[in-house]
């Protein structure tokens, strides 16, 4: 009978966990405009930042196309 090994056998620590978790905070981190929790130079500070990156682009996106609109609307509706 094969048994599970623990964390520290497999080589993980605290912080490992499976990645999209990470990036899943850090997308939604941005809306509610938190800090990360995880110690720079990690895999799940990486992810975390990622997904952060992923909203803030998203949402610089959604801006630049609704003042392009705003924009178009003030110069050619007469």
């Amino acid at each position: 009978m094969r048994q599970n090994l623990s964390r520290k056998e497999r080589g993980l620590s605290k912080y490992d966990a499976p990645l999209i978790i990470q990036y899943n905070k850090g997308y939604n981190a941005f809306q509610r405009n938190e800090k990360s929790p995880y110690h720079l130079n990690t895999m799940s500070y990486r992810e975390w930042l990622r997904g952060w990156n992923s909203a803030y682009s998203k949402q610089y996106k959604r801006i630049k196309v609704n003042e392009t609109r705003r924009r178009g609307k003030e110069i050619y509706a007469r």
